[in-house]
């Protein structure tokens, strides 16, 4: 499997189905032969304006056929396919898109004319900008080129055949002390990681999947998406997730197992369950932590097995998992090692005996070779013997089971979603009547955590809660305003004057609840 690229491990090409689009009024459905042919004419459309080997291809579209198309085709073509979250504010945008520097942008049907978010940004590093849509006259994926940008003169590329090592996709991950960090995966990390899913969950050609996480993630994209083609199965990809019409869609196109992250088991379980019940042969969890109470609600609900899973991006993906049945499965662990080793380490990098707590940390062939152009964070994240450390401490259990007791890192883990508070408290201090902003994890019964901040208010300043969200709600994506704003005259200190953000979070939300009291 090593020399395998993302295109050779799904060219199983048959007249099975690989892909259901629920559209209205008739819904899309794709073969895996009619997959491969549209991958490799949207390849030549590339090619013949210019994208090549290391071209970056930033893709803001929400889940759909043509992401897909455009994710594979692109790194087929041997360029490094670039996702973008299609929420994001112009400002998040041009921040990823200068990042990569974006060869070429694809946004949807209608954004050019619209002049979108990430149309402008787009123009402003003199991208080039098409957009990219699903053509039911044509019956193709069409690239309608608006602008050239950086790709005039380039002229017509060769079609290429990609390599295990080049880089098939990046994407970023929110760092705690500095600008998010860029993980360069290959196509042997990622086919790597479609092999070890494929193996954790023991998936056919008879399964088939319904896709609700964004492809913008890994969670998506791996587990969801290239894992399920790597078997030769299938998958129902709606434009977004929605509690209504999920179990409609599943039972209607047959699926028979999905991942989410907690957030969505919950709202799943807050709705009527449909019946009677859809034969489901396993649900995954991952992204976020599942309470054991919610892991026995899923299983007593729907009457699957429930396997939670340990992933992060610079492993792409997944890294543990909870076997399926008859082997055990324990709520509040993530499993066993899954095609990676894993070890407990200590500060100095030596191993942990069983049972002790610290930086949980693993070696694979799925695993990034290090950030890119941040000689600082690799230094700090890889071992002199090769292993990541994850930033999460933990420990195994008598089995073998990873449990994870803490993070060591700052994120907020917002239903999955990843927020640095470094970038919102940048953003928050460039308010004009704030002077100093903390922001930090809080408890939230939905999400696993939402978003406090603490604010103090530079003199003769007034700023009320909402207005202060609605400020941020301009700048950053709808899931990164904080649900909750603390008011404070001074922001806790310790004895040095260095804030400590669990400090800050532990005076406020006392503060808050002897206020209620």
């Amino acid at each position: 499997m090593a020399t395998h690229t993302l295109k050779t491990a799904i060219q199983g090409a048959s007249d099975s189905v690989a892909i259901i689009i629920p559209s209205k009024p008739n819904p899309l459905t794709v073969t895996y032969d009619g997959l491969i042919k549209e991958v490799t004419s949207f390849q030549h459309k590339l090619a013949a304006i210019g994208i090549t080997h290391g071209s970056p291809v930033s893709i803001a579209t929400v889940n759909s056929y043509e992401f897909i198309i455009s994710f594979l085709a692109a790194s087929w073509q041997r360029a490094v396919a670039a996702p973008l979250n299609p929420a994001y504010k112009q400002e998040e945008f041009e921040f990823y898109i200068e990042d990569v520097k974006s060869a070429i942008v694809l946004v949807p049907r209608g954004a050019y004319q619209a002049g979108s978010p990430a149309v402008k940004a787009a123009k402003k590093f003199n991208s080039a900008i098409a957009e990219c849509y699903w053509d039911d006259a044509k019956k193709e994926v069409a690239l309608d080129v608006k602008e050239l940008g950086q790709l005039k003169g380039q002229g017509k590329q060769e079609v290429l055949t990609a390599q295990p090592d080049d880089v098939a996709l990046v994407l970023h991950t929110s760092g705690t002390t500095s600008r998010p960090k860029v993980v360069p995966l290959t196509h042997r990390n990622l086919t790597r990681t479609m092999k070890n899913i494929q193996a954790t969950y023991n998936l056919t050609k008879d399964d088939r999947t319904m896709l609700v996480m964004p492809l913008f993630h890994v969670h998506g994209l791996l587990c969801a998406l290239l894992a399920p083609l790597y078997s030769g199965g299938s998958m129902v990809v709606p434009a977004k997730f929605s509690a209504q019409e999920f179990w409609r869609d599943f039972i209607t196109h047959k699926a028979n197992w999905y991942t989410a992250v907690p957030t969505i088991h919950q709202i799943l379980l807050k709705h009527p369950a449909p019946s009677p019940l859809p034969k489901i042969r396993f649900i995954r969890s991952c992204s976020s932590p599942l309470s054991p109470t919610v892991f026995y609600q899923l299983e007593d609900t729907f009457k699957a097995p429930v396997l939670e899973a340990y992933a992060m991006t610079e492993a792409a993906h997944q890294m543990t998992s909870n076997p399926l049945p008859p082997a055990k499965r324990k709520p509040g662990t993530v499993g066993l090692g899954q095609g990676v080793e894993v070890v407990i380490l200590n500060d100095a990098g030596d191993k942990l005996p069983q049972g002790a707590e610290g930086e949980i940390s693993i070696k694979g062939e799925n695993v990034t070779k290090g950030y890119l152009n941040n000689a600082e964070a690799n230094a700090s994240a890889f071992t002199k013997d090769g292993y990541f450390r994850t930033g999460d401490q933990g420990k195994l259990d008598e089995d073998g089971y990873v449990i994870i007791t803490g993070r060591i890192k700052e994120l907020i883990n917002k239903g999955g979603e990843k927020i640095s508070p470094i970038e919102l408290d940048n953003v928050l201090t460039r308010h004009p009547a704030v002077s100093e902003a903390v922001s930090f994890a809080i408890p939230d019964e939905l999400y696993g955590q939402e978003i406090g901040v603490a604010i103090v208010l530079k003199p003769g300043q007034k700023l009320g809660q909402d207005d202060l969200r609605h400020w941020v709600g301009d700048k950053l994506a709808k899931f990164k305003v904080p649900k909750k704003v603390y008011f404070t005259d001074v922001m806790p200190k310790t004895a040095t004057g260095k804030i400590q953000r669990r400090i800050v979070a532990e005076t406020m939300v006392k503060q808050d609840d002897k206020a209620k009291l």
